[in-house]
C-alpha cells in the first residue's frame, strides 16, 4: 500500500484530525470540502505535522466533483489507497415539523454524498485494493426522537457500508463503517431544522462530551489498522448498542420516554 488517503469534510472538526492522525504516519492526503479557508488550514496544520498532499474544493451531493476529485487524485498522488467518506450535517426536529426539503438536505449530503463517494472512487479502489471508512453515527444504531431525517440517513450509510463489505471482500477492498455518539465539534454550524431549541439541546451534548475529535481519529486509526468493520468509539455508545441487540424494546421505551421529555420541555419555552 503506497499510503494516500483521500477525506471528504476535512476543513474542520473530525475530517480535519482525520487527515492529521494520518498525516502523522507520512501519508499523502488528499483532501475536499466546501470550506475553502477551513481546507487552506487543514493542509497547513498536516505539513506541520509531516504530511503533504493537496486540497479540492468539492460538494458531496454534485457527482461530477467526486469523480474530478478522483482524476487529481490519479493524477496528483498515481490514485488512492483509503477514502474517508466524512463530509455531513447536521439537522433535528420532530417529525411533523420537518418538511420535505429537510429530508432532501439531509439525505441527498449524509446519505447520497457516501454512496456517490463511495461510487466516485471504486474504479481506483479497486486499483489499490484499498479501504472504505464510511462516518455514520450512533444515530444510525439508536434512532433518537427529533432528529428522523438525520437517523435515516445515518442508517443508510451503515445499510450501504454492510453492502459493500459483503460485495468487496472478494476485490480485497476493507469496509469500514464509524459511529460516534456525541463529540466535541464544530457540527452544529451547519445545523438545519424548523426549531432553534433543538439546535440548542444538541449542541449542548456535543459541547458537554468528555471525548473530542482528535481521540475519535486516532480510535479510528487503530480500530481501522486491527480490521475492525462496526467502529464505536465511545464507550457508552458500545453499551447502547449491545443493549439494543438484546432488548430492543427497552431501548424503544426509553426512545419515547424522552421524545415526551423534549416535548415538555419545548412546550415550556
Amino acid at each position: 500500500m503506497q499510503n494516500r488517503i483521500m477525506i471528504t469534510g476535512a476543513g474542520s472538526g473530525l475530517g480535519r484530525e482525520i487527515a492529521l492522525r494520518w498525516a502523522r504516519e507520512g501519508w499523502q492526503l488528499a483532501l475536499s470540502d466546501v470550506n475553502d479557508a477551513g481546507l487552506a488550514e487543514t493542509l497547513r496544520l498536516v505539513r506541520e505535522v509531516g504530511g503533504d498532499g493537496f486540497t479540492l474544493r468539492c460538494d458531496v451531493r454534485d457527482y461530477s466533483q467526486l469523480t474530478a476529485f478522483a482524476q487529481a487524485c490519479e493524477e496528483r498522488l498515481g490514485g488512492i489507497d483509503v477514502i474517508v467518506n466524512n463530509a455531513g450535517v447536521a439537522s433535528g426536529g420532530f417529525f411533523s415539523d420537518l418538511t420535505l426539503e429537510d429530508w432532501d438536505w439531509q439525505i441527498s449530503i449524509n446519505l447520497m454524498g457516501v454512496v456517490k463517494g463511495c461510487k466516485a472512487f471504486l474504479p481506483l479502489l479497486q486499483k489499490s485494493h484499498g479501504k472504505i471508512i464510511n462516518i455514520a453515527s450512533m444515530a444510525a444504531l439508536m434512532q433518537g426522537p427529533a432528529m428522523s431525517n438525520y437517523n435515516v440517513a445515518k442508517a443508510g450509510v451503515v445499510a450501504l457500508s454492510e453492502s459493500l463489505l459483503a460485495e468487496l471482500r472478494q476485490e480485497q477492498i476493507g469496509v469500514h463503517v464509524v459511529c460516534p455518539s456525541f463529540f466535541q465539534t464544530n457540527l452544529m454550524d451547519s445545523f438545519h431544522g424548523p426549531n432553534q431549541q433543538m439546535k440548542a439541546q444538541v449542541g449542548k451534548l456535543l459541547e458537554s462530551s468528555p471525548i473530542n475529535a482528535e481521540f475519535i481519529a486516532d480510535y479510528i486509526f487503530q480500530q481501522v489498522a486491527a480490521g475492525e468493520f462496526m467502529i464505536l468509539p465511545h464507550e457508552q455508545g458500545r453499551m447502547a448498542w449491545k443493549l439494543k441487540q438484546q432488548n430492543p424494546q427497552a431501548l424503544y421505551d426509553e426512545m419515547a420516554q424522552m421524545a415526551t421529555r423534549m416535548r415538555e420541555k419545548a412546550a415550556k419555552g
